[in-house]
């Protein structure tokens, strides 16, 4: 049942090659014709400079307004490491001292009628006068253009997220329905983004949420603040107890790996569940709601409260403490460069992870290794390896370690 020999390939395209190529992708998508992204003469719609430049874009700044340029780059992002942040920086008071030819000489001049541009669309659609300024993200199948508003005054009011494909229009659409309900829910420890706008514009699916205060300074995150605000999400949609086999999640996980079945990977997942939850036996857990991607990247700690953005694959039904193990398991993957060893990790620590869920001690092992099917099925399913992404071949990682510790219980 080795998942190692019939993994996909290794991926070959670089980075900056999927990026740039991304990059025209999103421009069509953004300004399509009549409009122009070739600098072609026309009414100008927006001008943008490339952080850090067109062979790696990352960011797209709108040069109009030093003030608008500065905010973009400022909050694009949580730098990870103090030369990240020097290098920010540096590019804020570039755009702000009027610097940025020196220092950002690729640009991007967009022409054309302003209705057909997704700056008329958002502007109509919110009733204000904005900016876009527009994110360039590594490659993953559910990648989609991010875009950042901002108002004349350099205030970030809102991201938008827009869907061009079967994948991401069902994700922008799962999102806008998560937190509709969300909005709703009673929620206390925690702090979600509010729905500014939803629809369609020219086969896009578009979602606009307002912008959670990430610039703000961080407090301290403690393990017990992180944990309640879980909580608080698990029992939002209210809870059912039972054994695996008889569950609606297992029933629901089945379908799903059903439709891997022409697949090696598929089929030694399927192979690992079933022998799951007949080992699980007669444990009775506890099924709730999880945000699905609780990512340190997707969450800020303020003094006011706990932010949390990104509900694209926000669930009910799931065995509690998911969100714990999957928080875990990305703290752990964004601090090594050795996924399998982060893997291998997060499953240790299953029994102390667990414990504040409520989990039968019995019932650890085995939800955190559902957890690790349940995301290799969404890994699979979406075709990450495909698409570049640089954690798609679950065989060099996920895999060796979850069949492994399957057969071990």
């Amino acid at each position: 049942m080795s998942p190692v020999r019939t993994a996909p390939a290794e991926l070959t395209a670089g980075d900056a090659e999927l990026r740039t190529r991304y990059l025209n992708e999103v421009l069509g998508l953004l300004y399509p014709s009549p409009c122009r992204t070739d600098g072609s003469p026309g009414t100008p719609i927006a001008e943008y400079l490339v952080v850090p430049d067109a062979r790696r874009p990352k960011l797209l700044v709108p040069s109009g307004s030093r003030r608008v340029a500065a905010a973009a780059v400022r909050r694009y992002a949580e730098p990870q490491s103090r030369s990240a942040k020097l290098k920010r920086e540096a590019v804020v008071a570039a755009v702000r001292t009027g610097a940025s030819g020196v220092l950002l000489r690729d640009r991007i001049r967009v022409t054309g009628p302003f209705s057909h541009s997704i700056d008329g669309h958002l502007s109509e659609a919110l009733g204000r006068e904005l900016s876009v300024s527009v994110h360039i993200g590594p490659a993953r199948a559910n990648r989609k253009p991010v875009l950042q508003l901002i108002g004349p005054d350099g205030d970030t009011f809102g991201f938008g997220k827009l869907g061009a494909g079967p994948l991401t229009q069902a994700l922008v659409r799962a999102e806008t329905a998560a937190l509709t309900s969300l909005a709703h829910s009673g929620l206390t420890k925690l702090i979600v983004p509010r729905v500014l706008h939803a629809g369609q514009w020219r086969g896009l699916e578009v979602l606009v949420q307002s912008a959670l205060p990430v610039w703000l300074p961080r407090a301290p995150l403690s393990q017990r603040r992180l944990v309640a605000a879980m909580l608080d999400i698990a029992g939002c949609c209210g809870y059912t107890t039972g054994a695996l086999s008889g569950s609606l999640y297992w029933h629901d996980l089945r379908a799903r790996l059903a439709e891997l079945a022409d697949r090696p990977e598929g089929v030694a997942l399927a192979s690992a569940a079933e022998l799951l939850v007949q080992r699980s036996g007669d444990i009775v857990f506890r099924y709730g709601a999880w945000h699905g991607d609780w990512a340190p990247w997707n969450m800020a700690n303020i003094a006011d409260g706990l932010l949390v953005w990104d509900w694209e694959r926000f669930a009910s039904g799931v065995p509690l403490g998911f969100d714990a193990v999957h928080h875990e398991l990305q703290r752990r993957i964004q601090s090594t460069d050795d996924a399998k060893d982060a893997v291998e990790a997060t499953v240790k620590r299953s029994a102390e992870l667990l414990a504040p869920f409520g989990v039968p001690v019995a019932g650890r092992d085995v939800t955190a290794l559902l957890y690790l099917v349940d995301l290799a099925t969404r890994y699979l399913t979406d075709r990450q390896a495909e698409a570049g992404a640089r954690l798609g071949v679950l065989g060099t990682w996920l895999l060796p370690v979850l069949i492994r510790r399957v057969e071990e219980l």
